[in-house]
C-alpha cells in the first residue's frame, strides 16, 4: 500500500461519527488532488467509515445514497432539506478538519 494510500485512509478514519469531509478537504490534507481521493476510496475504502466523505455539496456517493441516509440518521449527521429528496450534509455544521494527518 502507497504512503498516500495509507494517509488517505488514515484520514478517513479519524472522520467523528456524526461529522464528514469533502474529497477535497481530504486531497488537500494528504497532498493530493479529489479524483485520487475518490479511485483509493473506491478501490479499498470498504473497511472504513467512507459514507462520511460527500462531494463539494454535500452529497454522498450517488449509487450508495440510500444506504448512506440511513448511516447518517444512525450517527446523527446534521442534514440539509432538499426539493429532489436527495440526501445531503450540512457542511456548515458537520465539516471536519483532522489535526494531524
Amino acid at each position: 500500500m502507497s504512503n498516500l494510500t495509507e494517509r488517505i485512509l488514515h484520514t478517513v478514519r479519524a472522520i467523528p461519527e456524526g461529522r464528514a469531509m469533502t474529497y477535497g478537504d481530504i486531497a488537500r490534507a494528504t497532498g493530493t488532488g479529489a479524483r485520487a481521493v475518490g479511485r483509493i476510496l473506491h478501490n479499498g475504502g470498504h473497511e472504513i467509515p467512507w459514507w462520511r466523505v460527500v462531494d463539494a455539496d454535500g452529497r454522498p456517493y450517488p449509487a450508495a445514497a440510500d444506504a448512506v441516509r440511513a448511516k447518517f440518521h444512525e450517527e446523527s449527521t446534521p442534514l440539509l432539506e432538499d426539493s429532489t429528496s436527495s440526501v445531503r450534509v450540512d457542511l456548515a455544521e458537520a465539516s471536519w478538519t483532522p489535526r494531524d494527518v
